[in-house]
């Protein structure tokens, strides 16, 4: 097992680059999206628990999930 770069956070959606499949959360920081995600859902302002390794110096996600906005947890 080499869990030694995986990491998990949480925060606010700033900006999605399309162009460059990048999301960036409201504390500057960025992570490199696959080309699978369906970057539509994913808006500014939304929050999101993310999921990532560290691959080559780049935060690359591997899991997201968007807090369901039907509940009141």
């Amino acid at each position: 097992f080499d869990q030694a770069f995986a990491g998990q956070t949480e925060g606010l959606i700033k900006e999605v680059d399309k162009d460059t499949l990048t999301l960036t959360l409201d504390d500057g920081k960025s992570y490199k999206l696959n080309a699978e995600t369906d970057l539509d859902a994913l808006k500014p302002g939304m929050d999101i628990v993310i999921a990532y390794d560290e691959t080559n110096g780049e935060n690359v996600i591997t899991d997201m999930q968007l807090p369901d906005s039907g509940s009141a947890e």
